[in-house]
């Protein structure tokens, strides 16, 4: 007996139906389990690896594991007179991890945006190299920060620039994905009125689709940037200048050297929450004044 013709009698329809819908929930969750199964055993075989490819214990070092963070504390209690001028002394370095942070985010902004324009379906200019400028963006996204600036540093030596190229670079990519999505839900009811009367291709983009993602765009760079401040410092530990490489120094140095570390940390962690707070207010206003 067909679907079809048991709708005709009521009943047994209504029970075939349920009977279909519990068949598909417990497939659902069978394979869910399955799934979950699955991963459980990787998580556990690899972390098994892992740790006897490591050189110590996994184990035995967890009871360690906040013995520095411990030691970094009392250094710096001990020492708390030199703090403010430990502060004042790497802000300047921070200072330099910011603007890395500035000027990555503004090139991969620019950049993620003609990469989203050009591979947003119903938008783009080229329509055939929508997969190629994805793909494109796919590399981008995939080839870490730190790789690139290590390859850049070998060729360029150390400094900021190898860092903003290479952060710059993997920002691209990122923010292209993001921009991308978003230009793929904006209504194009002005992109086809503009199109009817004459409009060109950036026409139609700046003034059809940018007024209405703009928002979006903006918070999720402010997001990026705050993602940078913390790449660029992590990139200053292979010698891309900013505060990573003078925390690298104060950390090899070991005792004597942990009232810089703890400054250092301060200063990271205060500017990562302004820069939070920051995003947090614009983007409310942002909101506030797309829903007037």
């Amino acid at each position: 007996m067909t679907v079809s013709n048991t709708l005709e009698t009521g009943q047994p329809s209504l029970e075939l139906l349920e009977k279909h819908y519990m068949e598909l929930t417990q497939s659902r969750r069978f394979y869910g389990g399955l799934g979950l199964l699955i991963f459980a055993v990787l998580l556990i075989t690899g972390f098994n690896i892992a740790d006897e490819r490591n050189a110590g214990g996994f184990w035995d070092g967890l009871k360690n594991v906040g013995g520095y963070p411990a030691d970094v504390i009392v250094g710096a209690w001990e020492n708390q007179i030199d703090l403010p001028g430990h502060l004042l002394t790497f802000l300047p370095s921070l200072l330099e991890t910011i603007n890395i942070a500035a000027v990555s985010t503004l090139v991969g902004g620019i950049i993620g945006l003609v990469f989203s324009l050009l591979a947003t379906r119903g938008l783009a200019k080229w329509p055939l190299l929508i997969p190629v400028f994805r793909r494109l963006m796919d590399v981008m996204r995939a080839v870490p920060e730190i790789i690139i600036a290590l390859v850049l540093i070998f060729i360029l030596g150390g400094g900021p620039v190898p860092a903003m190229i290479a952060i710059a670079f993997h920002t691209s990519g990122a923010l292209g994905k993001m921009f991308s999505e978003v230009a793929e839900n904006a209504d194009l009811k002005p992109v086809e009125g503009l199109e009817s009367v004459g409009a060109n291709w950036s026409q139609r983009v700046f003034l059809g689709v940018l007024p209405q993602v703009a928002p979006n765009y903006l918070s999720y760079a402010m997001l990026r940037f705050e993602i940078n401040i913390r790449a660029s410092a992590i990139l200053g530990f292979v010698g891309a200048g900013g505060i990573g490489y003078d925390l690298r120094n104060a950390l090899s140095w070991g005792q004597g050297k942990f009232d810089e570390a703890a400054a250092i940390f301060i200063l990271l962690f205060a500017t990562i929450v302004f820069f939070d707070q920051l995003s947090n207010r614009i983007g409310k206003r942002l909101t506030l004044g797309r829903s007037s």
